[in-house]
């Protein structure tokens, strides 16, 4: 029981990564605040972590949005009192070029990834500080380290994530708060073979493609999420500013 007594904030929490560490996270001890865009899926995350013993709950909520974010961390607080883990997991990706790339979609992924992260963590951090504790964990990509083929916006969110992540733990290290990246590389999730298809590429072809890697497949959305359980836990207390990359080996090739 890693998390016992803890409260975690995972954005994005409907499916994949999110997910997968929501329904760790709960088998640890941890009191859960789900958020995300569909409110469906949250809802049955939710009721698979409550049937199972855990404690959560969902809010649809846009983290594009400041007054969403801010309200995010508010029913966190009303309803468990504290806040010690945020995990900012949400994202997007649209395949493009910087000559392809449109405004909007540019925003989309920034702003998702990387303004996302940056508005939950101001709301967050007062009431981590206030504890003397906590431990953020922005989910990055091994193309926030190195560069990936027509994805210019997703590698600048990314990338910024990481340094992010960084800047925040010179400013709140003293005050007991742990700030983290951890940069999964190609995961069996729902984002996978939406890319294939707006690549135009058929999934056995992306698959092979993925499966070109030091360790030969694709990874897990539970071995992703253990690796966030560690930057969350007391397992990592010396850890910070750190980018844990977890990829089977794709930006060591």
């Amino acid at each position: 029981m890693k998390l016992a007594d803890r409260v975690a904030i995972i954005t994005g929490a409907n499916s994949g990564m999110g997910r997968a560490t929501a329904v760790l996270f709960a088998s640890e001890g941890a009191k859960l605040a789900l958020t995300g865009r569909n409110e469906e899926r949250g809802r049955e995350v939710v009721d698979y972590i409550r049937r199972s013993g855990g404690q959560a709950f969902f809010m649809r909520s846009d983290v594009c949005v400041d007054a969403d974010c801010r309200k995010a961390v508010d029913a966190t607080i009303a309803a468990y009192g504290r806040v010690d883990v945020l995990f900012n997991n949400a994202g997007v990706f649209l395949p493009n070029t910087a000559v392809e790339c449109t405004e909007q979609e540019w925003d989309a992924q920034v702003d998702t990834s990387l303004k996302g992260a940056f508005l939950m963590s101001k709301y967050a951090l007062p009431h981590m500080i206030r504890q003397g504790r906590g431990s953020i964990i922005h989910n990055s990509s091994g193309w926030g380290i190195v560069g990936g083929d027509r994805a210019v916006a997703y590698c600048a969110a990314k990338g910024g994530l990481i340094l992010l992540a960084k800047a925040m733990a010179v400013d709140h290290g003293r005050q007991g708060i742990r700030v983290n990246c951890v940069c999964p590389g190609d995961v069996d999730t729902p984002m996978l073979p939406e890319d294939a298809r707006l690549r135009g590429m058929d999934w056995k072809t992306y698959l092979e493609g993925c499966a070109n890697r030091p360790m030969g497949r694709i990874g897990t959305a539970d071995e992703i999420a253990r690796a966030v359980l560690f930057l969350a836990c007391d397992d990592s207390s010396f850890v910070t500013g750190s980018a844990l990359v977890v990829d089977g080996g794709g930006a060591a090739d």
